[in-house]
């Protein structure tokens, strides 16, 4: 059995009062087992000094019907381990900076969901943001916050709804760029590509840099768009070039000055919401500032400017790592027999003949049948049931804009 907890909010201020309330569908998935595995407990607190910022979004439409405007993809089970993606991040994130350094920065209509699933988080340590404005609003703000309480934090951005392996490998690589964070730079983390990717960007290493502490870190050159496939096989073969994964660690007041460089007038309205944010003109300053923010990523508003001056590095990694950022990636995660379609959810419900590869999400509780439908995609819930192929797997948003016009409550 799941508990969502959803009947005793810890919170009653306005902004948290909203709670996510699971789809019905999940009850039918036997792998959505939430706060059914317990958070890890640590002997010690960390002596890193770092701040964990997990950014909490999503419209839901990558793995949609499975995941919904209301229920993104964060606060899903996707791996049948008993906790959710959120709590994963959670999890991950708790040897290098403890639970008192977290902060989540989620919408408004997510906060109910994100504390019922960390009952470990502080109140204080959630940021509500009245509507969706990409990364570096999300960041900015957590990072101008954190400057009035901590004026020499650095704070390490890491997304909530991707998964990581390698648990050795990633905090080895953390640890470095908080070292090359606290010597100014704004530093990221590079994946080492497993395949030509067009999905993802790239990032364009360069030099070495001379840091204590931090070995293998370099200087980057560039920031690469997603490319074709060519453009990817060509990347892979000079051994140059990670995967652009959105990770970042940075010292707040080195964020807020790159910030004020490339872009003053958002820099100046996140530090107009921080100066009240303590105060009850918070969500005033909010209602009048919040709206007026220009909707970027972080890449685009501080790192490539801040590349070309050369104030940004590259940590390259060898932990694994994945986005999740469609149904074909997913099934690439989940176990499956060879030749055969992997299952989320209750295998006995699928029956499937002369079919090789694909996805079923047995989420309404029917039966599936299959046959010699290769590399398919079934999401079956109560209220929507999705067909596509893997191959389509990054076109469901589409299909999504369209359901929203004419059934926007499916979404």
């Amino acid at each position: 059995m799941r508990s969502f907890r959803n009947d005793i909010s810890r919170s009653s201020s306005p902004e948290k009062g909203t709670v996510s309330l699971p789809p019905a569908h999940l009850d039918y998935l036997q792998t959505s087992t939430a706060l059914a595995q317990p958070a890890p407990l640590l002997a010690t607190e960390p002596s890193l000094g770092l701040w964990c910022v997990v950014p909490a979004g999503g419209a839901g439409t990558r793995l949609w019907p499975l995941s919904r405007e209301s229920y993104p993809k964060f606060l899903l089970d996707l791996m049948g381990s008993g906790r959710t993606l959120l709590q994963s991040t959670w999890d991950r994130l708790l040897p290098l900076a403890g639970a008192r350094r977290m902060i989540i920065v989620t919408g408004a209509a997510h906060v109910g969901g994100v504390m019922d699933q960390l009952p470990e988080l502080s109140d204080s340590n959630v940021l509500a943001e009245p509507s969706p404005k990409e990364s570096m609003a999300a960041i900015g703000l957590a990072a101008a916050v954190l400057a009035r309480r901590d004026p020499e934090a650095v704070l390490g951005s890491f997304a909530a709804d991707h998964s990581i392996s390698g648990r050795e490998a990633f905090e080895s690589a953390v640890s470095e760029a908080v070292a090359v964070a606290k010597a100014g730079y704004l530093v990221t983390i590079g994946i080492a590509p497993s395949y030509p990717s067009t999905g993802f960007g790239y990032i364009k290493l360069g030099d070495r840099l001379a840091v204590a502490d931090a070995p293998n870190a370099r200087r980057v050159t560039e920031f690469k768009e997603k490319p074709d496939a060519r453009t990817a096989s060509a990347y892979l073969s000079t051994g140059d070039y990670r995967w652009n994964g959105g990770m970042f660690v940075v010292r707040a007041q080195t964020l807020l000055e790159l910030l004020h460089a490339s872009m003053p007038d958002l820099h100046d309205g996140l530090l107009r919401i921080a100066e009240a944010w303590e105060t009850p003109r918070r969500d005033s300053v909010m209602a009048e500032v919040w709206p007026t923010l220009t909707k970027i990523a972080i890449d685009h508003a501080i790192a490539e400017p801040a590349a070309k001056a050369g104030r940004v590095a590259v940590v390259p990694a060898t932990f694994g790592w994945d986005d999740v950022g469609d149904f074909s990636s997913l099934a690439d995660m989940l176990p499956a027999e060879k030749g055969e379609a992997r299952v989320l959810g209750d295998h006995r419900l699928v029956l499937t003949e002369s079919q090789a590869g694909g996805l079923i999400i047995p989420a309404s509780g029917r039966t599936i049948a299959c046959l010699g439908v290769d590399d398919v995609v079934v999401v079956d819930t109560p209220d929507a049931l999705l067909i596509t192929t893997r191959a389509r797997s990054q076109d469901v948003k589409k299909i999504v804009a369209r359901t929203k016009k004419s059934f926007p409550l499916l979404c």
